[in-house]
């Protein structure tokens, strides 16, 4: 493995790591200590709510605080991002502002590698006029961008893809797919849950139309809240039917239908927001915004790339791209006994988990020294023997 730079990682502000080797970012973050205290802030706010007001004095603009931290990990701008429940109402928020039946351009472009809440979705949106096209994977790893470009046409209204994929770790080049829809005339949605926090993403530099995820993985949040980012352009022309009444234009005039959206990215929210979820996630952004997304991906980069080197000296099967820019932080590890391997790791103290078909999934992040990830590909190499 490649020298490791100089890098905070923050080791004590995570008190799960004492308990083992925590490779399981991919899946869920381990605690920041801090969270503790942001959650008991909530209590108290909320205790003390009738000697000063904690909707006026905090609770109504956190939405807007803690969507502008995450618009910054996204390379956004403030104003992009709405907090949403999780990423399935995030993409549900987007599908419900098409009318599939009233246009010709009525195909969505998705991909087999996509998580299984994307294809939910969007096969529950067939019903409704919508024609979706699934671009096909051959290797069960990787999508062909060519396959990707050529679904897109003429009648395509969004191209709905996973950046990273949860499957393989395959990374979509968002690049060249944004600039094949916007010619196309159609919008492109990115669904960043495995690679925000890990990967440098550039959502203003992309012109990417819409961004989904949420903070239970890399971004050291839990399963709080899911975000929806929303081109800052397309913001004032787009009416969700899934909607509330906090996306009114005044919310507090408690007016009659029909709706009238505000012309913000709140015109993206529901009903009342999660309150306790946005206490809970600030201290894992602010981790991150401070150790920095930059050094994390240099980070992931230089293990990931041991780690597979090391998996292929001994003759395993990895089911991620080998190349650096074709993945995201996560490796996948064949075992013919996934759940039986992730209980072996789990009683030597290593954290993995598996998925059907691909194997072991393996996640070092910043908080990771290389200490660690060595022993812990010793102890499978000990196991696969």
């Amino acid at each position: 493995m490649k020298p490791a730079p100089q890098i905070d990682r923050r080791r004590e502000e995570f008190p799960t790591l004492a308990s083992g080797i925590h490779l399981l970012s991919h899946s869920l973050g381990p605690v920041p200590r801090a969270a503790r205290e942001s959650m008991f802030a909530y209590y108290e706010a909320w205790e003390h709510h009738t000697s000063e007001d904690a909707w006026a004095s905090s609770w109504w603009e956190m939405s807007t605080q803690v969507g502008d931290r995450i618009a910054q990990l996204l390379g956004g701008e403030p104003g992009s991002v709405q907090i949403q429940p999780n990423a399935s109402i995030a993409l549900s928020s987007v599908a419900s502002c098409f009318d599939f039946k009233e246009s010709e351009r009525n195909k969505i472009v998705t991909s087999a590698l996509d998580f299984p809440s994307m294809e939910y979705i969007w096969d529950a949106q067939g019903r409704l006029g919508a024609n979706v096209e699934v671009v096909h994977t051959d290797d069960g790893i990787t999508v062909r961008l060519e396959d990707i470009l050529d679904a897109i046409d003429e009648t395509t209204c969004l191209v709905a893809l996973s950046h990273v994929s949860f499957r393989s770790s395959y990374r979509v080049d968002a690049g060249a797919i944004i600039e094949r829809a916007h010619d196309y005339g159609a919008m492109v949605l990115l669904d960043v849950y495995q690679s925000a926090g890990a990967l440098e993403l550039s959502a203003s530099d992309w012109e990417v139309d819409f961004l989904i995820g949420g903070t239970i993985k890399w971004l050291c949040g839990g399963p709080a809240c899911g975000y929806l980012y929303v081109r800052p352009e397309l913001q004032k022309d787009l009416a969700p039917r899934l909607t509330g009444w906090v996306a009114h234009h005044e919310p507090f005039s408690f007016a009659a239908a029909p709706m009238r959206y505000t012309d913000s990215v709140r015109r993206f929210a529901q009903g009342t927001p999660s309150i306790p979820a946005l206490y809970s996630v600030m201290p894992g952004l602010q981790i991150i915004e401070q150790v920095g997304v930059p050094a994390i991906q240099a980070e992931s980069q230089r293990r990931t790339e041991w780690m597979i080197e090391f998996a292929l000296e001994k003759g395993w099967k990895v089911n991620s791209p080998r190349k650096v820019n074709d993945r995201g932080a996560s490796i996948m590890i064949y075992v013919d006994d996934g759940p039986g391997m992730v209980t072996r790791l789990a009683e030597r103290k290593v954290f993995v988990d598996c998925r059907p078909g691909v194997g072991l999934r393996l996640s070092p992040h910043f908080f990771n020294t290389d200490e660690e990830v060595r022993e812990a590909m010793g102890i499978l190499a000990e196991l696969m023997e």
